[in-house]
């Protein structure tokens, strides 16, 4: 039996989709069970690549949203938007879109997917990570929180070098600034860099996927 056009792209953006997957809930698990939280590990022995284990109730690169009902509206608009993208891989699919464009957004549909794991079930299978206890899976006791209400679990830490801001620049005069400072995870960069490709080729992909849907035999004959 062979795949039609439509079953052959949304092969392949399951196909990505679940290797970034496993990749990134692998990586997070072993560092939630292995490490204790606010541990690093300067790789290689230099200073600008560490794996550092914090853990954020926010959005991507350890940024926060305001307490727990924004801990709980950003959950929900992460599904919808889950369900929304999810939706318009299958569209374009369906519309013989490109694989290239497929597969950016495939990106970004398995880096949001990664982050909600965390927060909708990391609170129920995990114990609390702290300074002093590295986390148990399924532990007797139960979870640490609830659904929704799990910590996304970020690691990789690249600062790259830090300078001390003159005086005069504006909002952090005189400060030290490090690039780059966030912390992340597979998740986060897989969303990061569907979204760079999305911007920096927009006009090949989406002016190709324009021609292509506008090819005579991709339109609906007009009725009489």
């Amino acid at each position: 039996m062979t795949l039609t056009d439509t079953k052959k792209k949304l092969l392949i953006s399951a196909t990505v989709v679940f290797v970034i997957l496993l990749i990134d809930q692998i990586i997070k698990i072993w560092i939630k069970t292995h490490f204790f939280l606010g541990e690093s590990v300067h790789v290689f022995g230099t200073d600008w690549f560490q794996i550092l284990f914090i853990e954020n109730y926010g959005m991507a690169f350890g940024m926060e949203f305001a307490g727990n009902y924004g801990k709980i509206a950003l959950s929900i608009f992460r599904i919808i938007a889950i369900c929304a993208i999810g939706w318009y891989i299958f569209y374009l699919a369906q519309k013989k879109a490109g694989t290239f464009l497929i597969v950016t957004i495939s990106l970004i549909f398995a880096g949001a997917i990664g982050n909600i794991i965390d927060s909708a079930f990391y609170g129920l299978v995990f114990s609390e990570s702290t300074p002093f206890d590295k986390a148990l899976l399924f532990p007797d006791q139960g979870g640490y929180s609830t659904f929704l209400h799990g910590k996304v679990v970020d690691m990789f830490f690249f600062p790259l070098f830090t300078v001390d801001l003159p005086t005069w620049f504006p909002f952090w005069g005189g400060q030290a600034f490090t690039f780059f400072e966030p912390v992340f995870n597979i998740a986060d960069a897989t969303i990061t860099v569907g979204v760079f490709v999305l911007l920096i080729f927009q006009k090949r992909l989406f002016r190709f996927e324009a021609a292509s849907l506008d090819a005579p035999e991709n339109q609906q004959p007009q009725g009489k």
